[in-house]
C-alpha cells in the first residue's frame, strides 16, 4: 500500500514535471541561437576594428613623453572598454605607485568580472542543456512502458518521439554553448592578457610623469 503511495506520487511529479522541462529545453535552444548571434556580432561589429600589434603599441607607449600617453591610447586600435580602462589609469598622474597599481588591480578585476558573467551563461547552458535532454528523454518511457503493457502503440510511438526531440534540443543547444563559449573564452583570455602588459605600461609611464614634473601638459 505504502509503496503504491510512493510510486504513485514520483509518477505525478515526474508527470507535472514534463512541460516545465521541454519549455526549459527550448528556453536552453533560444539561448544558445541567442550566443550565435551574439559571437558574431562581437566578432563583426568589435573584433573587426580590433587593429594593434601589442609589441609596436607597447614601444610607442615606451617611447612617448609621458604627457602623451592618452593621446596614444586615444588613437590606438583597442576595442573601447579597453581604451576607457587605460585612459583611467592615464588621468591619475598623480597618485603613488601603490595607488595607481591598486587602480589597476580594480579595474582589471572588474573586466574579468565582465567577460565572467558572459562565459558563465553559456557554460551553463552547455551543462544543464544536456540534463534537461535526460529528463525530456526518461519521462515520457514511463507512460510509454505502460502503454506497450497494454497494446497501445500509438502512446507508445508519441512517447518515444517525445523522449528522441528532447535528447536532440539538448544536445544542439549544449554543442551550440559549447563552440561559442570555447571561441569567446579565447578572445576573451588573449584580451586579458594584452590588457594587463598595456596596463602596466601606463602605470610606468605615470610614474616617470611624476619623476618628470616639468613636462608639458597634453595639448588635446
Amino acid at each position: 500500500m505504502f509503496s503504491t503511495i510512493l510510486e504513485q506520487m514520483m509518477r505525478a511529479i515526474a508527470d507535472a514535471a514534463r512541460i516545465p522541462v521541454i519549455i526549459a529545453l527550448f528556453c536552453f535552444l533560444a539561448f544558445s541561437l541567442f550566443s550565435i548571434g551574439m559571437t558574431a556580432m562581437e566578432a563583426w561589429g568589435e573584433r573587426r576594428y580590433l587593429d594593434y600589434h601589442l609589441p609596436g603599441l607597447l614601444e610607442e607607449l615606451q617611447d612617448c613623453k609621458p604627457n602623451r600617453v592618452r593621446a596614444r591610447i586615444k588613437g590606438s586600435g583597442l576595442l573601447t572598454r579597453h581604451k576607457d580602462i587605460l585612459l583611467e589609469l592615464a588621468s591619475h598622474p598623480s597618485f603613488g605607485q601603490d595607488m595607481l597599481e591598486s587602480l589597476a588591480d580594480n579595474l582589471m578585476e572588474k573586466e574579468q568580472a565582465h567577460y565572467d558573467h558572459i562565459l558563465s551563461m553559456t557554460a551553463l547552458t552547455a551543462r544543464l542543456a544536456p540534463m534537461a535532454g535526460l529528463l525530456g528523454t526518461l519521462i515520457p518511457l514511463g507512460p510509454g512502458i505502460t502503454a506497450l503493457g497494454s497494446g497501445d502503440v500509438q502512446t507508445l510511438s508519441r512517447s518515444l518521439l517525445i523522449a528522441f526531440d528532447t535528447t536532440v534540443l539538448g544536445l544542439i543547444a549544449s554543442g551550440i554553448c559549447l563552440v561559442t563559449g570555447s571561441i569567446r573564452r579565447r578572445w576573451y583570455a588573449q584580451y586579458m592578457s594584452d590588457l594587463q602588459t598595456l596596463a602596466d605600461c601606463v602605470v610606468d609611464k605615470c610614474r616617470s610623469r611624476q619623476e618628470s614634473p616639468k613636462d608639458t601638459e597634453d595639448s588635446e
